[in-house]
């Protein structure tokens, strides 16, 4: 917008320039073109005079062509009455004026005057190049004048994009300066006040996530126990049967309560993304991970950059150790024994690419489209145990930071294919996520 400001304000000038400048410069050279010729022919007029007189005169007008050759750049001849004719002519580099004398009504001859035009040439010269010299001279100053003023306009515009920013990145304390025209102050006081009553509608919806997590657990915890109190005093095995069965369910709405809560914590908590190192967050994750992984016999692999370098990624604290967490927890459940969990990153221009991929039974197109719903369960993916929302949360937090998560059929790999896998060759979940621009990844 600031360019083409200073464009536009720059393109007003030049034809302003234009529209003044120009016809003047014309005007200039049209008069000193008149009065060149003028001059001229009234040097002509003069020796014609004599040119027509008696013989003093004749003598008088040698001396003229004489002194004029002397005087001036010009030159002027006599010319027999057979090439008598008047005449003005502007040649290259000379002006030729021919102006007949003529006694008692009859042409006796002609005086023709030749003058170079190289002088006239030079100061027309000197008046255009004068001219363009001072209009790139006001045009330069335009500009800088022009990004001025273009700079002063737009602050409130760039304030405001700063804010909007900010809001974008999650930091919901940012506000704008009530500055610049009537037009701008309103927007920002409007922004302002809606930045101030999300603010406060997030802060309330945190205090319901702390309370409810508090006072949902405890009494789940309480019931729990006193199934479990039941289930140790009683002999019948139909009752003790039941007292299991509740119990179970007891366990499933805790595991429920507690996704939900999560997830909650997840809509609710936006916080501004910060520059963090991908390397030490896998790497802490994964040691988290490989001892419930080795009871298991599955390997956990890198590769990429996740090894070779250190790709800064812009995401809020702790989003991405919960994504990690989530997606790898996943991928373990449904691995077989003796499979490898491959964890993969790649820089791709100014984003970041990291791939977690499985060799369990993979997953169907139609259940890829509905594995980001809540509640939805998939045996490809969350196993039996699942509560169905572990890729929602993955979702909302990466969507949070900016960024995008998908799910993909994994590349052939031999042993799933050994094994006759349904879908041969497991899932690949990848997490797309901003570069920062300090990464030296």
């Amino acid at each position: 917008m600031i360019r083409q400001l200073i464009v536009s304000y720059v393109l007003l000038v030049a034809v302003a320039l234009t529209a003044f400048t120009v016809p003047v410069a014309f005007t200039l050279t049209a008069q000193l073109r008149g009065d060149t010729e003028q001059s001229v022919e009234r040097e002509a007029k003069t020796m014609a005079l004599l040119l027509s007189g008696d013989a003093a005169s004749r003598a008088a007008l040698d001396r003229m062509i004489v002194a004029y050759a002397q005087e001036t750049p010009g030159t002027a001849e006599v010319l027999p009455a057979a090439r008598a004719k008047t005449a003005t002519h502007w040649g290259d580099g000379e002006l030729e004026v021919t102006e007949p004398a003529k006694r008692d009504g009859r042409t006796v001859g002609a005086v023709r005057i030749t003058y170079p035009t190289s002088d006239l040439t030079r100061r027309l010269w000197q008046i255009w190049g004068f001219r363009a010299i001072l209009a790139v001279g006001v045009l330069a100053v335009a500009a800088g004048l022009g990004a001025i003023v273009a700079r002063r306009l737009t602050r409130p515009l760039r304030q405001l994009n700063d804010m909007a920013s900010r809001f974008s990145d999650g930091d919901l304390t940012a506000r704008s300066p009530v500055t610049g025209p009537h037009e701008t102050q309103t927007l920002a006081r409007t922004l302002n006040q809606a930045g101030e009553r999300l603010d406060t509608l997030i802060a309330s919806q945190r205090i319901f996530v702390a309370d409810a997590s508090h006072q949902l657990r405890t009494p789940l915890t309480a019931l729990r126990l006193s199934l479990d109190n039941i289930a140790d005093g009683v002999d019948d095995e139909f009752v003790r049967e039941d007292v299991e069965q509740a119990t179970a369910e007891v366990v499933r709405m805790s595991r429920l309560v507690n996704g939900l809560l999560v997830l909650a914590r997840a809509e609710a908590k936006v916080t501004a993304a910060e520059p963090l190192s991908l390397r030490e967050i896998v790497a802490e994750r994964l040691s988290v991970w490989r001892p419930a992984a080795d009871e298991r016999g599955v390997d956990i692999a890198l590769g990429g950059s996740v090894v070779d370098g250190r790709p800064l990624v812009l995401a809020s604290p702790g989003h991405l150790e919960q994504v990690l967490d989530n997606v790898l927890s996943n991928a373990l459940e449904v691995s077989p024994d003796g499979a490898t969990i491959t964890v993969r990153s790649e820089l791709r221009g100014d984003e970041v690419e990291l791939t977690v991929t499985d060799e369990g039974p993979g997953m169907s197109d139609p259940d890829k489209s509905r594995a980001f719903d809540r509640f939805w369960r998939g045996q490809g993916l969350t196993g039996r145990t699942g509560s169905g929302l572990g890729l929602a949360v993955v979702r909302q937090l990466v969507t949070d930071d900016g960024g995008t998560v998908t799910l993909r059929d994994a590349p052939p790999v031999s042993a799933s294919l050994d094994r006759g896998d349904p879908h041969g060759n497991g899932l690949s979940v990848v997490i797309t996520l901003r570069a920062s621009p300090r990464s030296g990844g």
